[in-house]
């Protein structure tokens, strides 16, 4: 495997070698600070202010020499820009031929730049990566801390990409226009397209750019996707070949299923606890059982995964169809026991640990990203359609002596649904091989670059660290190796062993998914008791309800990635959503004044969509805080995730069960009152280590 230091001697453009990161300098003085480091504080403080200083050099140059560059494009383009409205005034069809090249010669001058930022850049990361594994302590961290917000920060100037993304829409109004001279790129935002291949080759990679403006956000992709590097176990080559686009959608299709099946009982499990002579508030035992029951199944899901995806997808179906039969039997037999049983059957065959490792594993590097966007939009649609459902239930009938009401008819749905996804997922899903050879052999699969991976490398992420991007991705492998470093890396192989592993970030992570999860959770389970009480809303209103609050969840995550996260740091955002979920939790408390359904259904219209902001913020900084050791095995980052969530499912459904002895009218205040106090700690967290979340 050819090294870095190689390779960028390789790919760097013929006389701009002295401007370049000096990769090799940097290693090498790398090496001499580091065999000279001591074991106290400031020995080592000394060393990475040292090396932070050299790089900062390193990086002025660069800067300094893209800006200069950015100039001279920019003088360029002002000078055609002014020929392309002289020549449209004398409507010269050779001057505008001409001028078409001449754009075209820019726009291959600004691929040149790209590339010459792309690949410093993954040398900057590189060189900070190296220094993480020799050094006994992070440098990245602390690099981080100092230079994230500093108005001088150079690599601020170079990831925010103002002055080349100025360049590319010029090229591109400018040809679109000299070809059409009746369209404007601004007149028509949306289907102004130019087909000219420069421009659609610097509108990929400006596309690809805007996830990585920020200095904050190169430096967490950049963690983010050193994470990811270790958890594949074979090349992507591999992984392509064994792609099976209809094992995929089976997959999203127990995802989807799942998340129906959890809330489809939410508008009716009052009235099904009543029928059995329980109180109506018995239904947060009801609906937290099937999280109890996941609180283990997910550990145990997450070790099986490791060996197979078909069986415990089998498995899955099986004990959910067994479930929701148990589920429905129960008002025949009159038994809350069977009730909670059936629940608990359901929440044993949570197989969503599967669904992810699957699309992580599976699923080829260019369609990973849609594949997880149907993971979200799966859970997503399944939320809402899950409650819609109910509604449709409204009957009271009789089958061979089973009853057919809106308490039963759920869990009879739902063992249907099953049973067809089972004979499907026998059929048609495919499981991949894992084979030790594959394993060892796909490793060596990857070649180094040529011509092609530089002008690949052009239209995907700079900051793209994954297996199958460019060569250049890939460490040298000399003195990467050793007992010490492969233990370091070595996968965590018990829960208590990962929770030694959490740093203190990682901790208010998990403490605000727990946050955001009990809020969700102590809103939704409560509102068909809580409707029934101050507004005397049918199931079905309050199926409707729920599912439109579920429809909300694909626009909000749209809004989020496409805009917000392009606006704001992750961090920002996060806390705004805390603090606006706190304020939507206010909104829902009972006053002095009578409760009405705008103020209910505001409060928790806001607390919903703010808490759904929060989770997808909370997950993309947890990945980027979590210790690599916890980026695979059983006992990774979405276990641990998944853990907190449901954890905080079961507090939530087990406060509402108690808080529903004080009696109905004060169930809302006395349920609203620690989820507030618990949002309120999660800001403070938030406060004190918001210069750690990065």
């Amino acid at each position: 495997m050819v090294g870095f230091g190689k390779q960028l001697r390789r790919l760097q453009n013929p006389g701009w070698e002295p401007y370049y990161i000096n990769y090799k300098m940097m290693k090498r003085k790398m090496k001499t600070y580091l065999q000279v480091q001591g074991t106290n504080e400031e020995e080592q403080a000394l060393i990475r202010k040292q090396f932070a200083r050299l790089l900062d050099w390193q990086i002025e140059k660069t800067v300094l020499f893209l800006l200069e560059q950015q100039g001279h494009l920019a003088a360029r383009l002002r000078v055609l820009g002014e020929e392309r409205e002289a020549a449209k005034e004398r409507m010269d069809s050779r001057q505008i031929s001409g001028l078409v090249d001449a754009y075209r010669m820019v726009g291959l001058e600004l691929l040149k730049l790209l590339e010459f930022v792309q690949i410093n850049a993954t040398g900057i990361r590189k060189i900070l990566k190296k220094f993480d594994k020799r050094a006994a302590y992070k440098l990245t961290d602390y690099y981080v801390a100092s230079r994230a917000n500093h108005p001088y920060s150079q690599l601020q100037q170079v990831f925010r990409h103002v002055g080349i993304g100025a360049m590319v829409g010029a090229i591109t109004r400018s040809l679109g226009e000299l070809k059409d001279e009746t369209k404007s790129l601004y007149d028509e935002p949306a289907g102004f397209h130019v087909g000219d291949p420069i421009v659609q080759s610097l509108k990929a990679a400006q596309e690809r750019l805007t996830n990585s403006t920020t200095f904050l956000k190169f430096m967490a992709k950049a963690v983010q996707f050193d994470k990811e590097d270790e958890i594949p176990s074979v090349a992507d080559d591999v992984i392509v070949q064994q792609y099976h686009v209809l094992s995929l959608l089976l997959n999203l299709g127990s995802t989807f299923l799942y998340m129906v099946n959890t809330y489809i009982i939410v508008p009716s499990a009052d009235k099904y606890a009543y029928s059995l002579g329980a109180a109506p508030t018995l239904c947060g035992v009801i609906i937290g059982s099937m999280a109890v029951a996941q609180l283990g199944s997910s550990i145990y899901f997450s070790a099986w995964s490791n060996k197979s995806y078909f069986r415990p997808l089998v498995f899955s179906s099986i004990v959910l169809l067994v479930g929701n039969v148990l589920y429905a039997l129960a008002y025949n037999f009159n038994s809350l026991t069977v009730l909670i049983l059936g629940r608990l059957f359901c929440g044993l065959g949570s197989a969503r640990a599967v669904n992810r490792r699957y699309i992580s594993d599976w699923v080829p590097l260019k369609k990973r990203l849609q594949a997880s966007a149907g993971f979200v939009s799966a859970s997503a649609v399944g939320m809402a359609v899950g409650p819609a459902l109910a509604g449709l239930f409204e009957i009271n009938k009789s089958f061979f002596s089973i009853t057919l009401n809106s308490s039963t008819l759920p869990g009879w749905v739902m063992a249907v649904s099953w049973l067809v996804y089972l004979l499907l997922l026998w059929v048609g899903f495919k499981e991949p091989l894992r084979n030790d050879d594959i394993t060892d052999s796909s490793s060596h699969l990857v070649k180094p670059g040529n011509l092609h991976a530089r002008n690949h490398a052009l239209t995907h992420p700079l900051l793209d660290h994954s297996k199958n991007a460019n060569s250049i991705n890939h460490e040298d492998p000399g003195n990467e190796s050793g007992s010490d470093f492969e233990k370091s890396k070595r996968p965590a192989t018990s829960l208590v062993e990962a929770y030694k592993l959490l740093t203190m970030p990682v901790k208010v992570q998990l403490f605000i998914y727990f946050m955001l999860k009990y809020a969700m959770e102590i809103l939704l389970s409560e509102s068909s008791v809580v409707t029934a009480y101050y507004f005397d809303w049918s199931t079905r209103s309050v199926a409707l309800f729920l599912a439109l609050l579920g429809l909300t969840v694909l626009p909000v995550n749209y809004l989020v990635g496409s805009y917000l996260s392009n606006m704001f740091e992750d961090r920002q955002i996060l806390f705004a959503s805390e603090l606006i979920t706190c304020l939507g939790i206010m909104v829902c408390f009972v006053g002095p004044v009578p409760y009405t359904v705008p103020q209910y259904v505001s409060g928790v219209l806001i607390t919903f969509v703010a808490a759904e902001v929060l989770e997808g913020v909370n997950l993309s900084l947890l990945s980027k805080v979590m210790s690599e050791r916890l980026a695979r095995g059983t006992y990774n980052n979405g276990l641990l995730s998944t853990e907190a969530g449901t954890l905080a499912r079961v507090v939530a459904d087990g406060t509402i069960t108690l808080a529903g002895y004080l009696g109905t009218g004060l169930l809302l205040n006395v349920t609203l009152t620690p989820t507030l106090l618990i949002g309120i700690l999660s800001l403070i967290a938030t406060f004190y280590s918001y210069n750690s979340l990065f």
